[in-house]
Protein backbone atom coordinates (compact mmCIF):
# COMPACT_ATOMS: atom_id res chain seq x y z
CA UNK A 1 0.00 0.00 0.00
CA UNK A 2 2.56 2.19 1.08
CA UNK A 3 4.53 1.81 -2.62
CA UNK A 4 0.77 3.15 -4.38
CA UNK A 5 0.44 5.35 -1.72
CA UNK A 6 0.76 8.66 -3.98
CA UNK A 7 -1.02 6.83 -7.19
CA UNK A 8 -4.18 6.03 -4.51
CA UNK A 9 -3.80 9.97 -3.56
CA UNK A 10 -3.65 11.05 -7.19
CA UNK A 11 -7.21 8.95 -8.10
CA UNK A 12 -8.94 10.26 -4.86
CA UNK A 13 -9.03 5.73 -4.61
CA UNK A 14 -9.62 3.62 -1.67
CA UNK A 15 -8.42 -0.32 -1.25
CA UNK A 16 -10.06 -2.03 1.21
CA UNK A 17 -8.21 -5.06 2.76
CA UNK A 18 -9.88 -7.74 4.45
CA UNK A 19 -8.36 -10.36 6.64
CA UNK A 20 -5.68 -11.74 4.85
CA UNK A 21 -3.95 -15.39 6.25
CA UNK A 22 -0.29 -15.63 6.82
CA UNK A 23 0.79 -17.97 3.99
CA UNK A 24 4.05 -19.89 3.09
CA UNK A 25 4.95 -17.48 -0.24
CA UNK A 26 7.91 -14.95 -1.66
CA UNK A 27 7.05 -12.20 -0.02
CA UNK A 28 9.33 -10.08 -2.93
CA UNK A 29 6.83 -12.07 -5.22
CA UNK A 30 3.24 -11.35 -3.32
CA UNK A 31 4.19 -7.81 -3.44
CA UNK A 32 4.58 -7.63 -7.11
CA UNK A 33 1.91 -9.33 -7.36
CA UNK A 34 -0.59 -7.30 -5.22
CA UNK A 35 0.97 -3.90 -6.28
CA UNK A 36 0.38 -4.74 -9.92
CA UNK A 37 -3.02 -5.77 -9.51
CA UNK A 38 -4.07 -3.01 -7.08
CA UNK A 39 -1.93 -0.30 -9.94
CA UNK A 40 -4.41 -1.93 -12.56
CA UNK A 41 -7.35 -1.11 -10.92
CA UNK A 42 -6.41 2.06 -9.95
CA UNK A 43 -5.23 2.91 -13.63
CA UNK A 44 -8.38 1.16 -15.23
CA UNK A 45 -10.87 3.55 -13.56
CA UNK A 46 -14.08 4.64 -14.71
CA UNK A 47 -14.10 8.47 -15.78
CA UNK A 48 -15.45 10.48 -13.78
CA UNK A 49 -15.01 7.79 -10.67
CA UNK A 50 -13.17 7.19 -8.00
CA UNK A 51 -11.16 3.34 -7.86
CA UNK A 52 -12.30 1.25 -5.29
CA UNK A 53 -10.55 -1.83 -4.80
CA UNK A 54 -11.86 -4.87 -2.50
CA UNK A 55 -9.30 -7.22 -1.43
CA UNK A 56 -10.14 -10.72 0.82
CA UNK A 57 -8.64 -14.23 1.17
CA UNK A 58 -10.43 -17.13 2.24
CA UNK A 59 -9.33 -20.67 3.01
CA UNK A 60 -10.46 -23.54 0.45
CA UNK A 61 -9.85 -27.17 0.57
CA UNK A 62 -7.53 -28.24 -2.39
CA UNK A 63 -9.62 -30.88 -4.02
CA UNK A 64 -7.53 -31.73 -6.71
CA UNK A 65 -4.61 -33.03 -4.36
CA UNK A 66 -6.96 -34.78 -2.62
CA UNK A 67 -8.23 -37.03 -5.46
CA UNK A 68 -5.18 -39.83 -5.60
CA UNK A 69 -6.41 -40.56 -1.92
CA UNK A 70 -3.95 -38.39 0.15
CA UNK A 71 -5.56 -35.77 2.42
CA UNK A 72 -6.55 -32.21 0.64
CA UNK A 73 -4.69 -29.48 1.89
CA UNK A 74 -5.70 -26.13 2.50
CA UNK A 75 -5.38 -23.26 -0.30
CA UNK A 76 -5.42 -19.62 0.06
CA UNK A 77 -7.93 -18.06 -2.58
CA UNK A 78 -6.99 -14.39 -2.71
CA UNK A 79 -9.76 -12.17 -4.63
CA UNK A 80 -9.40 -8.27 -6.00
CA UNK A 81 -12.46 -6.67 -7.22
CA UNK A 82 -12.95 -3.13 -8.50
CA UNK A 83 -15.56 -0.86 -10.26
CA UNK A 84 -13.09 -0.27 -12.96
CA UNK A 85 -13.88 0.04 -16.54
CA UNK A 86 -14.25 -4.27 -17.13
CA UNK A 87 -13.47 -6.07 -20.32
CA UNK A 88 -14.95 -8.35 -22.39
CA UNK A 89 -14.49 -11.83 -20.91
CA UNK A 90 -13.36 -13.25 -24.48
CA UNK A 91 -10.42 -11.68 -23.63
CA UNK A 92 -9.61 -13.25 -20.46
CA UNK A 93 -6.87 -15.78 -21.26
CA UNK A 94 -5.39 -12.66 -23.71
CA UNK A 95 -5.31 -10.31 -20.85
CA UNK A 96 -2.34 -12.46 -18.99
CA UNK A 97 -0.35 -12.89 -22.16
CA UNK A 98 3.11 -11.12 -22.16
CA UNK A 99 2.45 -7.64 -24.12
CA UNK A 100 -0.47 -8.39 -24.58
CA UNK A 101 -3.25 -4.96 -24.31
CA UNK A 102 -6.56 -4.47 -24.69
CA UNK A 103 -6.51 -0.81 -24.98
CA UNK A 104 -4.55 1.21 -26.82
CA UNK A 105 -1.37 2.76 -25.85
CA UNK A 106 -2.29 6.20 -26.12
CA UNK A 107 -5.49 5.23 -23.31
CA UNK A 108 -3.50 4.14 -20.72
CA UNK A 109 0.12 3.57 -19.98
CA UNK A 110 1.99 0.58 -19.43
CA UNK A 111 4.36 -2.16 -20.81
CA UNK A 112 1.57 -5.01 -21.35
CA UNK A 113 3.76 -7.38 -18.90
CA UNK A 114 1.93 -6.93 -15.37
CA UNK A 115 -0.42 -9.28 -15.54
CA UNK A 116 1.74 -12.07 -17.58
CA UNK A 117 4.12 -11.69 -13.89
CA UNK A 118 0.87 -11.87 -11.74
CA UNK A 119 0.46 -15.33 -13.30
CA UNK A 120 3.64 -16.57 -13.52
CA UNK A 121 4.12 -15.56 -9.47
CA UNK A 122 1.22 -17.53 -9.37
CA UNK A 123 1.86 -20.71 -11.02
CA UNK A 124 5.30 -20.39 -9.18
CA UNK A 125 3.37 -20.74 -5.50
CA UNK A 126 1.64 -23.56 -7.48
CA UNK A 127 -1.81 -21.49 -7.93
CA UNK A 128 -3.65 -20.09 -10.99
CA UNK A 129 -5.09 -16.99 -11.87
CA UNK A 130 -8.36 -15.88 -13.74
CA UNK A 131 -10.04 -12.68 -14.09
CA UNK A 132 -13.94 -12.41 -14.63
CA UNK A 133 -15.78 -9.30 -16.23
CA UNK A 134 -17.79 -7.71 -18.63
CA UNK A 135 -17.56 -4.20 -20.33
CA UNK A 136 -19.27 -1.70 -17.65
CA UNK A 137 -18.89 -4.11 -15.00
CA UNK A 138 -16.12 -4.38 -12.32
CA UNK A 139 -13.55 -6.73 -12.66
CA UNK A 140 -12.44 -9.64 -10.38
CA UNK A 141 -9.26 -11.60 -10.10
CA UNK A 142 -8.68 -14.42 -8.13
Amino acid sequence: MSDLEIKIEQTGGTVKLGDLPIIDADPLQMRQLFQNLIGNALKFQRKGGSPVVDIRACMLDDQENGSDGNAHRPVCQITFEDNGIGFDEKYADRIFGVFQRLHGRDEYEGTGIGLSICKKIAERHDGKIEAKSAPGREPRLS
